[in-house]
Parts: C-alpha cells; sequence; structure tokens
C-alpha cells in the first residue's frame, strides 16, 4: 500500500460545506418531520372534533364571553384535549353496570342490519387487536425459509398451532407446529401467516423490536451490539 503523499489533495471548502450540510440534514430531518406529523394530526383533530362543540360551548365563544369581546388567543389542540376527555368519559361509563348494559344493547341493534353488521364487527375486531391492553404478543424473531429454499426471511413467533390446524398436520406427519407471521417491507403491519415445523425455524437472539427496526429500514438499519461471537468477522469481510 503505498504512503500518502504530501500532494495528496485534502477536502476543498466546497466539500466540507456539502458534508456539513448532509450532516445538519440527518440531524433536522427527523426532528423537523416529527414536529410537522404531530401539528398536522392535532390540526386534523381539531377539524374534526371543534364542529361537533355546540356554539355556545366553543372555545372561541367561551373565551370572548370570559375575556371580552375582542379576546383571542391560538386554540390549536383544543380539539386533542375534547377527544381525550370524551374518550376518558366513554371509557370510564363502558367499564360500569349501565354502560356494559347500553353497548350490549347497542351491538344487538346493530347486528341485526345486514351492511353496517359487517362493519362495524369488522371495525370493533380491527381496534380491539389495535388497542388491547392484554399482554399477547408475538414471542420472538426468527429466521424463516421462504418463499421457497435458500431464501430467508424475518419473522415473528406468535403461538403454536391449536385445535383442528394441529390436528390436521399431526394426521401429515407434522408435529411442533408454530404459527410465523412474515411481515413486508417497509410496512411490517403487513405480511403473511405461515405454520411452520419448529425445527425448521431459526430463532434470533435480536428483540421483536430490533427485528422490526430492520424490516421497516429495508436491511438499512442493523441493531447495533447485537452480532453473534463469530459473526462479526464475517460481517467485515462482506464489506
Amino acid at each position: 500500500m503505498s504512503e500518502p503523499t504530501q500532494n495528496q489533495k485534502r477536502p476543498g471548502l466546497f466539500a466540507k460545506i456539502r458534508a456539513s450540510f448532509l450532516t445538519g440534514l440527518v440531524v433536522i430531518l427527523p426532528i423537523g418531520l416529527t414536529i410537522y406529523l404531530i401539528w398536522t394530526v392535532i390540526g386534523w383533530i381539531d377539524g374534526w372534533i371543534l364542529p361537533l362543540i355546540p356554539g355556545p360551548w366553543k372555545p372561541e365563544a367561551l373565551i370572548r364571553q370570559w375575556f371580552g369581546p375582542d379576546a383571542a388567543f391560538p386554540l390549536r389542540g383544543v380539539g386533542v384535549i375534547v377527544f381525550l376527555v370524551f374518550t376518558v368519559v366513554i371509557g370510564w361509563v363502558a367499564k360500569g353496570l349501565i354502560g356494559r348494559s347500553l353497548i350490549n344493547w347497542a351491538e344487538r341493534l346493530v347486528d341485526r342490519m345486514p351492511v353496517v353488521r359487517s362493519i362495524y364487527n369488522g371495525l370493533k375486531q380491527i381496534a380491539q387487536t389495535v388497542f388491547s391492553q392484554s399482554e399477547q404478543s408475538f414471542e420472538r424473531s426468527c429466521l424463516i425459509e421462504y418463499p421457497k429454499e435458500n431464501i430467508w426471511a424475518i419473522g415473528f413467533v406468535s403461538t403454536r398451532a391449536k385445535g383442528e390446524l394441529e390436528a390436521k398436520m399431526n394426521l401429515r406427519g407434522v408435529t411442533d407446529v408454530i404459527s410465523v407471521f412474515v411481515p413486508t417491507t417497509p410496512n411490517p403491519t403487513s405480511g403473511f401467516l405461515l405454520y411452520v415445523a419448529e425445527k425448521d425455524v431459526i430463532f434470533l437472539d435480536m428483540s421483536v423490536e430490533d427485528a422490526a427496526k430492520l424490516v421497516i429500514s429495508a436491511g438499512l438499519v442493523y441493531p447495533k451490539g447485537k452480532d453473534a461471537p463469530g459473526v462479526k468477522v464475517q460481517n467485515q469481510a462482506l464489506r
């Protein structure tokens, strides 16, 4: 390897400015986009909630009533507060006997409506899945051969096969079957549910969160400090 000479060119002023600009973008973009998205969501909720408030109870009317007809204050986020308070109150009522009775009565009424019943039940299942407070979650991350041999995909182990699924696969000589969710990139909320024999699954030491980051980033963000002994050397050889 040749030694560096004094005539070797150093980065010019433009190259230094360009490098500093790119570094600044890396710092500013995540913060700026996060603030923009939060600000946009708050405005969207305000635009949805505030028109539903009766006229005398609207924040603008209350401010003029309390502080004078010319008073004006920034009101962005009031709809979010109203939505949170209303949701908490509804949740508190729904946990009581009267609330449960009203919900059961309303659901029985909806079940009699053919089209509305399908829409309501579908949305209810989605909401219960997304906002469920139970501790059920993916157990581990893993690798499975998918969609064909010698091609590996990251998956998340959920549960073992039960009931009819277990019985039918046992008849085919397939035992110890587990269900594995294989997410798509970059949207891990969609994917494929596969039932795989446990012997064909390679379990990973990385957490489910780290594996999800790997999927979302299309393999660009690898969890730091997760290399197993002997793997780090092989990874360096690939660079």
